[in-house]
């Protein structure tokens, strides 16, 4: 039989890990929620970060009884990201990071639960 070493491949999280996006969420939900009349401190969202929008939004509004604006309270957070987009940065090596898979030949592709025009945007 004949055993090959396996080809090393990586799989990376956009928000939080190769661009610094989590305070710019943290705030742009802030100001969704509160755009539905939900009031929640920073670090209760905070805590939160990591989670997929959808399961993020339906937690506050299934705890308020409000589960059909989940789309409304989406709309409002793209909305409020948004506005913070110019602010997001790539993490510090995380470029570097990259290209040096890419010349070592080691595959690499990055995923994210966030919209796909956020993620087209932090790759510019």
């Amino acid at each position: 039989m004949n055993y090959s070493s396996p080809t090393p491949a990586f799989l990376f999280d956009l928000d939080g890990t190769l661009v610094d996006s989590v305070y710019q969420h943290v705030l742009a939900w802030r100001e969704a929620l509160k755009s539905c009349g939900i009031q929640l401190s920073l670090w209760r969202i905070h805590r939160r970060m990591g989670m997929s929008g959808g399961l993020f939004t339906a937690a506050p509004l299934r705890e308020t009884g409000r589960e059909e604006q989940i789309e409304e309270l989406q709309r409002h957070h793209a909305q409020a990201y948004a506005r913070q987009l110019s602010t997001v940065r790539p993490l510090p090596g995380a470029r570097e990071l990259l290209d040096s898979l890419t010349r070592a030949g080691v595959q690499w592709a990055i995923a994210t639960s966030g919209r796909g025009e956020f993620a087209d945007s932090a790759s510019a």
